[in-house]
């Protein structure tokens, strides 16, 4: 089953494995990482910590072994995904 929505928690610490792992997804900025609005059914940037939104449909299953590697890179453990 693919992974519907992934989001960022506090306490990124900007050292980019997600963005490396994954750049369709990731964007690290000078204060933290963000989720794409390109891959985001809402369309907005940010950590979709409070939305939740869902990744769109037709991008799920391609993006999964991404951000389970971005995941699994994250030193902190702040990638969160359903």
């Amino acid at each position: 089953m693919a992974i519907k929505t992934v989001w960022i928690e506090e306490g990124c610490i900007l050292c980019n494995a997600c963005e490396s792992e994954s750049p369709d997804v990731f964007l690290v900025t000078d204060s933290t990482c963000v989720i794409k609005g390109s891959v985001r059914e809402d369309g907005q940037e940010d950590e979709n910590r409070n939305a939740k939104s869902p990744l769109k449909a037709a991008l799920q299953a391609s993006l999964e072994a991404g951000i389970k590697s971005a995941a699994a890179a994250c030193p902190v453990e702040v990638i969160k995904c359903e």
